[in-house]
């Protein structure tokens, strides 16, 4: 006799009641965060393009696509994947992102590790996720066209100036890139301050592309930094 047994929901581990999700309908709507600014990706009372804040001082991306802020079960999902070293979550984690991400860029490339964070730590989280992207949009990855140079202290809880500072001389870019594409998307797993990958935006601009996105799992405001 052959035992069925239906598939079960990544989260809480109960029988799925829809097969197109990893996840059942009341654990989906944990996922729900909120309107936010289109363009910080940070929460608002109502959804909006441009918050207070980005119409006085907007950031150098032209928008930010998340999935929420850094808080149950978002945050559980994250930590596995990063600290415990759960890989497969890179592909779920996607998928929960894809539906937040109106108009794919077609380049994509990820924010990398120093190479002693890289040997240290074995992966990168955000090139995993990266090429989870990749595949279920259909889009190219370069993974290597930012090259990190030298290491940098974490970024929260610097000033301003301090962070411009850590962040100098800390990347370059890969002189094989191609240069073919106008808009691009930079990959981030958590983007708190967002200074780094401003940084990066600033660098790809230099260069000539005109549309610069941020795909990332959170936007969370400094004080809820992981």
């Amino acid at each position: 006799m052959t035992r069925f047994t239906s598939p079960l929901c990544h989260l809480c581990s109960l029988s799925l009641n829809n097969t197109h999700s990893r996840y059942c309908d009341a654990c989906l709507k944990h996922f729900s965060f909120g309107p936010r600014c289109q363009r910080c990706g940070l929460p608002t009372l109502e959804p909006t393009e441009l918050c207070g804040e980005c119409l006085a001082s907007p950031p150098q991306w032209e928008r930010l696509c998340c999935i929420g802020h850094y808080q149950y079960p978002l945050s559980q999902l994250i930590h596995q994947f990063k600290y415990r070293r759960q890989f497969w979550q890179a592909k779920p984690l996607a998928e929960l992102l894809i539906p937040h991400i109106s108009d794919p860029a077609p380049l994509i490339t990820s924010v990398p590790l120093h190479w002693q964070r890289y040997v240290w730590r074995g992966f990168n989280q955000s090139d995993l996720l990266a090429r989870a992207l990749s595949h279920s949009l259909n889009i190219e990855y370069w993974p290597g066209l930012f090259i990190r140079t030298r290491a940098t202290i974490q970024q929260q809880g610097l000033t301003r100036s301090e962070r411009q500072s850590n962040l100098r001389n800390a990347f370059m870019i890969n002189s094989a890139y191609p240069n073919h594409h106008s808009h691009v998307a930079i990959i981030d797993d958590v983007v708190t301050t967002g200074s780094t990958v401003e940084h990066l935006a600033r660098m790809l601009y230099r260069l000539g592309v005109k549309r610069i996105d941020i795909y990332c799992l959170c936007r969370t405001p400094t004080t809820n930094e992981p």
